[in-house]
Formats: C-alpha cells, sequence, structure tokens
C-alpha cells in the first residue's frame, strides 16, 4: 500500500479527495488528511508517508514554503492547486506532477499510475529548478528537467537545438549529436520554452532560432541547423519566422 497525506487548506477539497482516493486508486491508503501546512509538517516528519497530495494555496505557509522546510524532501508529491499560469509553469519546468481542481478522477488515477510506474524517484534538482523559478519568475531557468525513457533528465537548455514530435512523445536533438526521447507531448515541451529563443515552425517541429544557420527559400522553406540537419517550415509559420529573424 501506498501510505499516503492529503494536505489542504479547505476541508470539503481534502475529504473529496479523500473519497476519489478510496474510490479509484485503492493501493493508496490515506494515513493523515491534515488542513493546515503547519499540521501536515507534523505529519510528515512524524508518519514518513511514501506520497503526499499537497495543496500549493494555504494561509501563512504554502506548499512550496512547506517543502522548502522539509529539503531534503524524502518523499514523493502532487501538487493540487487551482490554475495559477505562473506556479504551473514552474513545476512543468522541474517536470513535478500536479492536479487542478476540481480533480477529475481519471487525471488522478493517471497520476497516481505514474507514480508507482516511474522508473525514477524525485530528484533534489527538481526541487532546485522549482524553488529558483518561484523566488525569480522574471528570471529564465537555464535547465530544464524532462523525463525520458531511463527516467528524468536535466538538460541545458542552450544545448537543445531541435525538438520532433513522435505521437505523444518529443525527440530532442543536441549539440552533442546526442537524441533523447521524451515522454511529454511537442505542444508541452513549447509551452515550457515559451520565453526562450524558441519556435514552432512546424506542427511537428520546435527549433532553437540561434542555431538556425541558414533559411533556405521555398513555399514554407526550411531551416539549416548549426549540426546540418534540414528542418522544414510550414506555410502558415513563415512569415512569423521571418520576423523573428529579422529582429522585427
Amino acid at each position: 500500500m501506498i501510505r499516503t497525506i492529503i494536505i489542504d487548506d479547505e476541508p470539503y477539497a481534502s475529504e473529496l479527495l479523500a473519497s476519489l482516493l478510496k474510490k479509484y486508486c485503492p493501493e493508496t491508503e490515506i494515513i493523515q488528511i491534515c488542513n493546515s501546512a503547519e499540521a501536515g509538517l507534523t505529519a510528515i516528519r512524524g508518519m514518513k508517508p511514501d506520497l503526499v497530495f499537497l495543496d500549493i494555496e494555504m494561509p501563512h505557509m504554502n506548499g512550496f514554503d512547506l517543502l522548502e522546510k522539509l529539503t531534503p524532501v524524502s518523499f514523493d508529491f502532487i501538487f493540487t492547486t487551482s490554475y495559477d499560469q505562473y506556479a504551473i509553469k514552474a513545476i512543468r519546468i522541474s517536470a513535478l506532477d500536479y492536479l487542478l481542481k476540481p480533480v477529475d478522477p481519471n487525471e488522478l488515477k493517471t497520476a497516481v499510475e505514474k507514480y508507482i510506474t516511474r522508473k525514477s524517484r524525485l530528484l533534489p534538482q527538481q526541487l532546485d529548478i522549482l524553488l529558483a523559478q518561484l523566488q525569480h519568475p522574471r528570471t529564465l531557468s537555464n535547465r530544464i528537467a524532462l523525463p525520458t525513457m531511463e527516467g528524468l533528465q536535466m538538460i541545458a537548455i542552450n544545448n537543445i537545438l531541435f525538438c520532433t514530435s513522435s505521437s505523444n512523445y518529443t525527440i530532442l536533438t543536441l549539440k552533442d549529436n546526442q537524441k533523447l526521447t521524451i515522454s511529454r507531448t511537442l505542444k508541452e515541451i513549447a509551452e515550457m520554452l515559451e520565453e526562450h529563443p524558441f519556435l514552432r515552425v512546424h506542427h511537428s517541429s520546435l527549433v532553437n532560432l540561434n542555431e538556425i544557420k541558414k533559411y533556405i527559400r521555398g513555399e514554407g522553406g526550411s531551416l539549416l541547423m548549426s549540426d546540418g540537419s534540414l528542418i522544414d517550415v510550414s506555410r502558415s509559420k513563415k512569415d512569423q519566422l521571418l520576423k523573428q529573424l529579422s529582429g522585427k
């Protein structure tokens, strides 16, 4: 059984989540429900759970503050939150799991299944990236945590040449001729890199603008990348690309 703690300052939300877990995720054992971050801190230290469902927005001490007090973190956690653009972006960049409220049963089942089946555990660097992004939201992170087939990998963003779609996966091509298969869609990768010099030039391609060597004219055209690869440009993306390249 997965020893589980729920931390949420809204009693209705925590009881609802507990009910969903009992119904849809019988492999979890709820050992404590806490309605404040302070109570959650005490419960985690005393009961040493395997998994924590952690609300982000709580008075006095939010979910991120709680994690800072517990570093190094010895358990897995899944954030629960109402939509917060900046918080969710930071969570995505650090490859941590989250559920939007109201929690959908299917998404809850998927999150618990991911916890059970993933090969790698929480890495200290994931929390470092998350907290750095939250403390300095206007500062661009130079690293990103991405789930590969072998486990989580920390990648320097400027080391990415381009990304190509492969169904529900994305293949990253790096400067050292390495290719990584990432368990994220190209759309998700594009959202994570949206403040960096990357552009979706085709429905199946996202490129690092700093690694473009040449634009080759055509109906949509194509790009010669710094490693010699050719990337097609769709007609619908051509004007946006040329504006980006000309600095306008």
